[in-house]
């Protein structure tokens, strides 16, 4: 079990997103029933600066959501806004409101603090599966498009994503000046695009430009319960929004450093993301991270999952990421946008 004294994260995905009840606030007859959590565990710094890594907030919010729908409802989509960069050192308190419980769906508001300040709000749709798939489109699967860069190759061999996805931390890690801390929750694997993206053609269309990470879950969906038992309980579906917010969680991960490595810049004076939405597009199977199959009497595997991400706008001092969340039998299973704040300190003119 994780030290709750300790400020270093958890490395488990239960643990990191565990949460604490808080007594509700008074209700009144003019709004919404309203639940409230706090986190447990710290949250991850990159690069070991002063801030939060923004994923975390974006996932527990919509994790604290799924505590307050009942059995059978999914995440299928979240927007969130970014309103303060995350203390360190100050639990998230998530306000959660019932905005609306149809029979196929419902909605949440969560609005956040640290300090008593709002730091991140956010919209969470959940639905319950249908059953049915009467019609299905979707891009050719990443790992046809990519074949001849991921083929032959497992995910563990790929290197761990940095902290920071830039040169600079890269250089600095390798000479000894600076130290990789544990990121937690997901094991996020980077692959080297470096053929695909050193082109002529991707150099001068930086919206072509593209970077695959392949990730899977750390730790089991619960603690301290004979594994036999989690399969039963995975199968009925009842850690399918811990596993959304995974997904969510890694689609975050270095999501808008590749932007200026699309731009071929190397320096730049403020980043941070002002907005993000998650969209499901497959609920069920498809968002379980665990493979029962490949560990046969012992332990689970994973389930690795590919990000495909890109740029395809940039202006006014902002800049867009977007992003494929695929599974590994080659299923869309989400889609990401983000729009950011970045500041170049060159003045090259693409922003």
């Amino acid at each position: 079990m994780h030290d709750p004294t300790s400020d270093e994260s958890p490395s488990s995905w239960a643990e990191l997103m565990a949460l604490r009840r808080l007594p509700n606030p008074p209700s009144s007859s003019t709004t919404e029933p309203t639940e409230r959590f706090e986190s447990i565990a710290p949250p991850y710094p990159p690069g070991e600066g002063t801030r939060a890594f923004g994923g975390h907030v974006y996932a527990q919010a919509a994790y604290a959501a799924s505590q307050t729908v009942e059995k059978g409802f999914v995440i299928h989509s979240v927007s969130g806004t970014f309103i303060l960069g995350g203390l360190l050192d100050v639990p998230y308190e998530y306000t959660v409101r019932h905005l609306r419980d149809g029979k196929m769906y419902c909605t949440r508001s969560v609005d956040v603090r640290q300090a008593n300040q709002i730091c991140f709000s956010c919209l969470c749709s959940f639905k319950r599966g249908e059953g049915q798939s009467g019609f299905s489109h979707q891009p050719a699967p990443v790992q046809e498009r990519y074949a001849s860069v991921i083929a032959g190759k497992k995910a563990e061999e790929y290197p761990v994503s940095p902290s920071v996805d830039a040169d600079w931390w890269i250089e600095g890690v390798k000479a000894g000046d600076l130290t990789e801390r544990e990121f937690p929750g997901v094991d996020v694997r980077k692959v080297d695009m470096g053929t695909f993206n050193q082109t002529e053609d991707v150099k001068s269309h930086p919206e072509k430009y593209r970077q695959l990470a392949m990730y899977s879950i750390k730790g089991l969906p619960i603690l301290g319960e004979e594994e036999r038992r989690v399969r039963e309980r995975e199968e009925a579906g009842e850690f399918d929004n811990l596993y959304a917010c995974a997904h969510m969680y890694a689609c975050d991960r270095n999501s808008l450093l590749l932007i200026p490595r699309a731009l071929g810049e190397t320096r730049w004076s403020s980043m941070a993301s002002l907005t993000l939405t998650v969209v499901f597009h497959e609920l069920g199977e498809a968002l379980r991270m665990l493979d029962w199959g490949s560990g046969g009497n012992r332990a689970p595997g994973k389930k690795w999952f590919i990000q495909e991400g890109w740029t395809p706008r940039s202006a006014e001092n902002r800049a867009v990421h977007e992003s494929w969340l695929w599974t590994s039998d080659g299923k869309l299973l989400a889609t990401s946008y983000q729009d950011s704040l970045l500041r170049l300190t060159s003045s090259r003119g693409k922003l």
